[in-house]
């Protein structure tokens, strides 16, 4: 079965930090962007697996929205 899930990967002074909104907790990190992408691809994996089907639907059924702001600041 294939599920979609939004991904949030950040970079910082250490690589890149990486998680899944859906999914509290689902977290992961890498060196290099491709390297915390495959991370937190296992991540989603197998925290899917754990889940019951009520859990499914009802964490996997999340609406998230993203949006870039932009603002003035005096």
């Amino acid at each position: 079965m294939f599920y979609k899930v939004n991904i949030v990967l950040e970079k910082d002074e250490y690589g890149y930090y990486a998680y899944c909104p859906e999914l509290p907790g689902c977290q992961s990190q890498g060196d290099s962007l491709e390297e915390a992408s495959t991370n937190i691809k296992e991540a989603v994996e197998l925290y899917i697996e754990t889940l019951s089907e009520s859990e499914k639907q009802t964490l996997l059924h999340k609406e998230i929205l993203t949006m870039t702001l932009e603002v003035q600041v005096a």
